[in-house]
């Protein structure tokens, strides 16, 4: 894998990260056969680690604390906190009594004194963000902390987030996390300018649009929408997101290559992309995404592409107060021809 650099951390990560949500009682409940899968990545290249507290209450971070025994120094190991972690209120959010805490939380069962991305996992408008940042920057003064980042955050966040950093004289966020996918690209729009306009790295998660871009689910067939009455699901039904893929088949097919690898290579393909996260639960899985690190997309396939669901916008969110319009410029979504033929 040719690695590529994190923001303007220097840290040098792989195009593709392992995301470890899968890992436990919500996926694989097996520790074993999950740790096999977390060595397969990381034979295979991939240098980060990418976990949360609340994957499977604790227990991913417990299986991936297993794996890197003998081979922390060797990962990017990121994790994150705001998400309940029981009943009680103060368990969860933004505040500084709760990331210590949190973080303290995740250490102990990642078998570790540090990590190097502590991330918030989702904004929090009981708290201001000056307290979510001082938190944060004592984390990193004491060592327990390399570097930090957002995940899930609005372009207006992020800003007020980098405008709070200096102002202060707090640590800023280095990263941010957010869904993307070639049926989700609204974050081509401000997201991923504003990151690159702040140096930020970032990590984006669900890029086969929750398995939509697997080329399991198709128009006609049984389970196109056996999974829509779950919340995380619901936009499976949605007829757009299945018009747009049978024609993204259509281009795979001509293109020569899986729906699942144009999926991902698409959207390491962003040059405002630094790593794409994979969830494998098993190591067939974990395979069959891999195979797409070799692939790079030509100007044709991501003409067409665009075609099909235009730079900037999202194809079926029912939540969706509007349409916006198109992105016009070619090079806000994509690395100059030259640099994807040398990756």
């Amino acid at each position: 894998m040719r690695y590529r650099t994190l923001g303007r951390t220097g840290i040098k990560v792989s195009p593709y990260a392992l995301g470890a949500m899968m890992f436990g009682a919500v996926g694989n409940p097996d520790h074993d056969d999950s740790i096999k899968i977390i060595h397969r990545a990381l034979d295979a290249g991939i240098n980060v680690v990418d976990t949360a507290d609340a994957y499977s209450h604790g227990e991913s971070e417990e299986i991936v604390g297993k794996a890197l025994l003998g081979r922390r120094d060797d990962v990017v190991l990121a994790t994150k906190a705001h998400q309940p972690m029981g009943d009680d209120p103060n368990r969860r959010g933004n505040s500084r009594r709760w990331l210590v805490r949190a973080l303290e939380d995740s250490l102990r069962r990642l078998q570790t004194d540090h990590v190097d991305l502590l991330q918030v996992h989702r904004p929090d408008p009981d708290t201001d963000v000056d307290e979510t940042l001082s938190a944060l920057t004592d984390l990193v003064r004491a060592g327990k902390v390399r570097t930090i980042g957002s995940s899930s955050y609005p372009a207006s966040e992020i800003v007020e987030a980098q405008w709070t950093s200096e102002r202060r004289s707090h640590e800023r966020f280095r990263t941010e996390q957010p869904p993307y996918s070639i049926l989700d690209r609204g974050i081509e729009r401000e997201v991923l300018p504003v990151c690159e306009r702040y140096g930020m790295g970032t990590l984006v998660y669900s890029p086969l649009a929750g398995g939509m871009l697997t080329g399991r689910y198709r128009r006609g067939q049984e389970n196109a929408t056996h999974r829509s009455d779950r919340t995380n699901f619901r936009y499976l039904r949605d007829e757009r997101r299945l018009d747009a893929v049978e024609q993204l088949v259509t281009v795979a097919d001509e293109a020569g290559m899986p729906l699942m690898h144009l999926a991902l290579a698409f959207v390491t393909s962003h040059p405002g992309v630094t790593s794409a996260i994979l969830g494998p639960r098993t190591t067939e899985h974990l395979d069959g995404l891999l195979a797409a690190s070799e692939v790079t997309l030509d100007d044709d396939v991501l003409d067409r592409i665009d075609a099909i669901v235009a730079p900037g916008t999202d194809v079926g969110r029912l939540d969706m107060a509007y349409d916006p319009p198109a992105i016009r410029q070619p090079a806000r979504r994509r690395r100059p021809t030259g640099e994807r033929a040398a990756a």
